[in-house]
């Protein structure tokens, strides 16, 4: 039977970090009273030992050059932009301190896109290499908005859309946590017990700290020089349109967050190339605190103290580094603000554009991308490259991006899925049989339910807003018979999705850009080759002769966007609850159109009949 043990905790232990407080706790030497006494096991005191003394062991080996240090593995992947502090101190730490390591995300946005995974993939492995991960979501921040990099004051956020925003991003953000580890281990990483990760919304701080407590603890600390000078300020006051006293304090409230995670052992933060600013002026800010904290300072003489005895000198001050951004190929940031965003919300951004946004990816980038956005051995990477050299029109090294990467967020499922309807739809051999059989097998289950859609376009938001579920729901939709007879193909493509308004349709259509498929040799029946030809004009006498079997319609734009639409009677649209661009419902009377035919007009053969809707 496990006998129980006392576990003595320091008093208002909240100021003392974890390292520290581990220590004190296991030489007794801060008497806690007993209803303060928590009970652990000898097994779990037995654990805490052996972790120690495996870390313990790995420095020792990182010291001697057996190992590499966690440093080194992440700067040969490309992750370390700037340092705050020395590497060598970095270093140092890294090696010889389980420490905790934190990176937040404002909710602005209701979901998170692949321009903030890069920070996020850093605290993932540092989590799976034992240091503790701490994903801060910063539903007080938001409300202030970050200055950095802007020239005018953010729009104010409605307080009903930032808690939507707070509460679909911890959900995102709960998963990932949960999906890193899940990827790691089929990678071949074996989770062990010292694993742990956190998942905290600074709302839960924030709404306890008084005026009186941020300006006497934190606000004597720091000088408005530095802060003044600050680029972000001088941009705005010189160039924009001013900045307001709350954006100006936008460095001291995050640098506060820091002095709340850094007092339970967090010393390490992780940003965005873009927030060395902010690190660098929380740094500061947290260090002169600490000074002035006596319960801080006694716990850090200890832990001094312990450093001593076994030879070791770490820098105890807060550190942190930024990571490069994701950028586009003419350099420009992945983002909100730059209105390219590429979400990791299926609703946003549909599974198979995710999927495809990485296959089109640049060869120049695509092995930056394997190094930052999985957890492929550099090994692996290497072997990749050199099959994707042999023949570049492959996407050998691609398509490996995109299945990593959609595995890593969505799972291995979804990634066999993404990948195989790809090749499905741009496999050379393609048929109309096989565009006919996709249809039939969508016809059993509603494109636009409230599941998980897994293929849908497109994956770049021009205004960086999410669509509607139904313009953004499925390769495969549904699309009432009413928005496609007797209508232009600018109207189509618009009621389809695939451009904002009737006017892109038309330039697109001008420019060249819109295809339909059907049959390569229309003169052959037996020739069941699909071809897509470019639309020439927006005149319905040309968009009937590619409507298949009166109820099958294949768009597509630009190389990449494609959208099977099955034509199904309006009553039927409308009882599925659906909605489109355009479509204003079933009249109230629900009566039937009457659907005249018009075989004068033509058609694909002499069985094709134009149907128009016409209201009684």
């Amino acid at each position: 039977m496990k006998t129980p043990i006392p576990l003595r905790t320091a008093r208002r232990s909240l100021y003392v970090c974890q390292s520290c407080r581990r220590h004190l706790r296991e030489r007794n030497l801060v008497p806690t009273p007993a209803s303060q006494q928590r009970w652990i096991t000898q097994a779990h005191v037995r654990r805490i030992q052996e972790a120690e003394e495996e870390w313990r062991a790995k420095a020792q080996e990182i010291e001697k050059g057996n190992m590499k240090s966690m440093l080194t593995i992440l700067e040969e992947r490309g992750y370390i932009n700037q340092i705050v502090g020395t590497r060598e101190d970095l270093d140092k730490l890294l090696t010889h301190r389980r420490v905790g390591v934190y990176a937040g995300i404002d909710p602005t946005a209701p979901s998170l896109h692949v321009g903030h995974m890069v920070p996020f993939m850093v605290l993932g492995w540092l989590y799976i290499h034992g240091y503790k991960a701490n994903f801060i979501l910063g539903g007080f921040t938001a409300s202030i908005g970050d200055p950095t990099g802007r020239l005018k004051g953010r729009e104010i956020m409605s307080p009903s859309q930032r808690k939507a925003n707070m509460a679909a991003m911890h959900i995102q953000l709960k998963r990932l946590g949960a999906s890193i580890e899940t990827y790691a281990v089929r990678k071949g990483y074996t989770r062990e017990w010292a694993w742990r990760r956190a998942l905290e919304n600074n709302v839960t701080w924030w709404s306890k700290v008084t005026a009186r407590e941020f300006l006497s603890i934190l606000g004597r600390h720091i000088r408005i020089g530095p802060m003044l000078g600050r680029d972000t300020v001088k941009n705005r006051l010189e160039k924009g349109d001013g900045m307001s006293f709350a954006e100006f304090s936008y460095p001291l409230v995050q640098a506060w967050d820091w002095w709340h995670l850094f007092q339970s052992g967090c010393q390490l933060q992780i940003g965005g190339a873009d927030q060395f600013g902010n690190i660098l002026a929380g740094a500061e800010a947290v260090k002169q605190i600490a000074k002035d904290s006596h319960e801080y300072q006694v716990a850090l003489r200890q832990t001094q103290l312990l450093d001593s005895k076994r030879g070791i000198e770490v820098n105890s001050d807060p550190m942190g580094f930024t990571v490069p951004l994701l950028t586009t190929a003419s350099g420009e940031k992945f983002g909100k603000s730059a209105g390219n965003a590429v979400w990791l919300n299926p609703e946003m951004t549909s599974i198979f554009d995710l999927y495809q946004f990485f296959l089109r990816s640049s060869d120049s980038d695509v092995e930056k991308y394997l190094k930052l956005l999985t957890f492929l051995p550099l090994s692996e990477i290497s072997e990749v490259m050199r099959e994707h050299e042999k023949d570049q029109s492959k996407r050998v090294a691609q398509h490996k991006l995109a299945q990593e990467f959609v595995e890593l967020i969505y799972g291995l499922d979804a990634a066999k899925k993404a990948e195989s309807e790809h090749r499905q739809l741009f496999k050379k051999t393609i048929s109309l049989g096989d565009m006919k059989a996709s249809l039939a097998e969508t016809q059993t289950t509603d494109t636009h339910s409230s599941g998980t859609p897994l293929f849908a376009h497109p994956s770049l938001n021009k205004h960086a807003q999410p669509l509607r579920r139904e313009d953004n729901a499925s390769t495969h939709i549904k699309l009432p018979r009413s928005l496609v007879s007797q209508k232009p193909m600018s109207n189509i493509l618009w009621s389809a999705g695939m451009v904002t308004s009737k006017t892109e349709g038309q330039r697109l259509i001008n420019a060249g850009g819109a295809y339909v498929g059907g049959a390569a040799d229309a003169r052959n029946e037996m020739d069941d080759s699909l071809s897509f030809t470019p639309v020439k004009t927006s005149d319905w006498k040309e968009v009937q002769k590619w409507i298949i079997d009166d109820k099958l319609l294949i768009l597509r734009t630009g190389k990449w966007k494609i959208k099977i639409v099955n034509i199904v009677p309006d009553d039927e649209y409308a009882e599925l609850g659906l909605t489109c661009p355009g479509w204003e419902g079933v009249p109230e009377s629900k009566e039937s159109p009457d659907l005249t035919v018009r075989p004068e007009q033509g058609g694909v053969g002499d069985e094709a009949t134009v149907l128009k809707a016409s209201w009684r």
